[in-house]
């Protein structure tokens, strides 16, 4: 629990990832504000689509698609600007200094908007699948579960961003350059498979590109598909390097 030597980090501990999940959990219960942003807004973005398509056959086949994608973006813009606070108001730095392993802080952090996250996809969902009238080919289990996978996702990619942030104002312009360049790239705008070979291989090696496969074998009906199963894979993979890239760039103090 504790480190052996000087200088050497110390290991995991659970007790400390869930003190700092719930030390997150009640500082975003004291800001209504982030907390109506996580909530509110990918399910106002979803009623928004359902009136600019106005088609119940185009919607069945977009919803799924843009239910992974607004939790995925407004994951990476709260956790981006909440740990950029953080590191700003020094509380990082302060936490750095009690015997808290870097992999402690990072996950409790995932913990507390992996939690978050969940409550998110359930409003969507059931936004969507009552109010909105989308129809699913088969069950709501697989599209929920990738669901929460790319809001985790957006979160660790908001964590890893926010390292090279000075400012709060700064987290958020790097929105455009995380996001913006996947949203294109993706399989939304333009299949895939119909892009330049360049185009093509930077799509393979973005982490949106896989979720929105994911969502559009969902909406086929695929389900849990060997396709659906590897990207899945594919998130998870990705989540994980973002979270570990995101505890290395922890320091004990600030330059």
């Amino acid at each position: 629990m504790t480190a052996t030597s000087a200088g050497q980090e110390p290991t995991i501990s659970w007790t400390l990832t869930w003190a700092t999940a719930r030390r997150v959990l009640a500082q975003l219960r004291h800001d209504p504000r982030t907390i109506a942003m996580m909530l509110a807004v990918p399910a106002l973005l979803m009623i928004l689509l359902r009136y600019v398509l106005d088609n119940p056959l185009a919607l069945d086949r977009f919803a799924p698609e843009f239910i992974g994608i607004f939790p995925f973006v407004v994951m990476f813009i709260v956790a981006a600007i909440t740990t950029q606070r953080e590191r700003a108001r020094g509380t990082l730095e302060r936490l750095m200094a009690m015997p808290l392993a870097k992999l402690d802080l990072v996950v409790g952090y995932a913990i507390a908007f992996g939690s978050v996250a969940c409550v998110q996809v359930g409003v969507v969902l059931a936004i969507s699948l009552t109010w909105l009238g989308v129809q699913l080919p088969g069950s709501v289990v697989p599209l929920a579960v990738v669901s929460v996978l790319d809001a985790l996702l957006g979160m660790s990619l908001g964590l890893f961003a926010s390292a090279f942030a000075r400012t709060e104002f700064q987290a958020v312009q790097f929105m455009p350059a995380f996001v913006l360049p996947q949203a294109l790239l993706c399989g939304i705008v333009v299949a895939r498979d119909h892009m330049t070979d360049v185009l093509r291989w930077l799509s393979d090696v973005l982490p949106m590109s896989y979720a929105v496969d994911a969502m559009q074998q969902i909406a086929a009906g695929a389900s849990w598909s060997g396709l659906v199963i590897k990207d899945i894979g594919v998130i998870l993979g990705f989540t994980a390097a973002a979270l570990i890239g995101g505890a290395l760039t922890l320091r004990r103090r600030t330059a």
